[in-house]
């Protein structure tokens, strides 16, 4: 069943309107940063004479950011799909630019964001728009580091408009799975919605929605398997790193075990420490990508 994520806020108030952002269905929320006042210098235009042209605002700033598995997609196929839809719900874009039209590093440092790891910034792959509904303005940041992309939004209601509720992140059910199309497509998959505390190899308590898909998907196939492979940064020696990342694969081939009834002869786990990474481990964002669990189909 394909999973959508979708953004559900309450805007303004009088007639009370339900705004619905839908991400691709691999979106996670990273981080949360709302402050009760605060001020936020909202975008109008490129980067020009030395600075980034903005319009002050003040009131509650909610700063949200979010990782998606962004595959062979462009900013502009990432972006586009949430301008329309905050078009639709009444926004007007003020200002959109991409990477160069923005004014590249100098856009990118001139304007407000959320830091690494929790959001990532390629300066030359990068698109921005603000919008704004009566007193609220709103701004969308998007980029690409592959395979993962990221989302920013910044959004401010005066302090006279009723409070907004926090951002509830809500899984619905159609058709025939984001992560579960993208397994059988490729033969793997990384289920980024697993959590490891930092320099610990058990698995936190969940639950993860990846993990219910894998189970089920290996319920309706009993001629598959899978594999589960561990993968580190490159911090410490191989011969550590490989025994972290096979943990952790371990760790998760148990949850699937005894949370979720898998015969135990149906998953193989191991670890190939930072043998394989999917970016340069030369930033901090970069060895936080390169952590992580992948699924492997295979075929009795």
């Amino acid at each position: 069943m394909i999973r959508f994520l979708t953004l559900l806020t309450l805007i303004l108030a009088g007639p009370v309107a339900a705004q619905d952002l839908t991400l691709p269905p691999s979106a996670r929320q990273v981080s949360d940063r709302t402050s009760p006042l605060d001020s936020y210098d909202l975008p109008t235009g490129p980067f020009a004479d030395g600075s980034v042209p903005a319009r002050t605002v003040e009131g509650r700033v909610e700063r949200f950011t979010w990782r998606l598995q962004a595959g062979s997609s462009t900013t502009l196929q990432l972006l586009a799909p949430l301008r329309d839809q905050i078009e639709a719900q009444g926004y007007d874009i003020q200002f959109e630019c991409e990477a160069r039209t923005c004014g590249g590093f100098d856009f990118r440092f001139g304007t407000e964001v959320v830091p690494t790891p929790d959001m990532y910034v390629a300066i030359q792959d990068y698109r921005f728009l603000s919008a704004t509904k009566g007193s609220v303005v709103l701004s969308l940041l998007v980029s690409r580091n592959p395979p993962d992309g990221y989302v920013q939004m910044i959004r401010v209601t005066p302090t006279d408009a009723p409070a907004l509720p926090p951002v509830v992140i809500e899984q619905t059910v159609d058709g025939a799975g984001g992560l579960l199309s993208e397994f059988k497509k490729t033969g793997h998959v990384i289920l980024d919605d697993l959590h490891f505390r930092t320099g610990e190899v058990a698995l936190g308590d969940g639950p993860f929605a990846s993990l219910a898909l894998l189970a089920g998907f290996l319920a309706d196939n009993p001629g598959m398997r899978l594999a589960l492979v561990g993968h580190t940064d490159d911090t410490g020696d191989l011969q550590t790193n490989t025994s972290v990342s096979t943990k952790r694969a371990q760790a998760v081939r148990s949850r699937l075990i005894d949370a979720h009834g898998v015969a135990a002869d149906r998953i193989e786990a191991q670890g190939v420490g930072y043998l394989s990474p999917i970016t340069s481990n030369a930033t901090a964002q970069g060895r936080d990508l390169n952590r992580r669990v992948e699924a492997v189909l295979l075929v009795n």
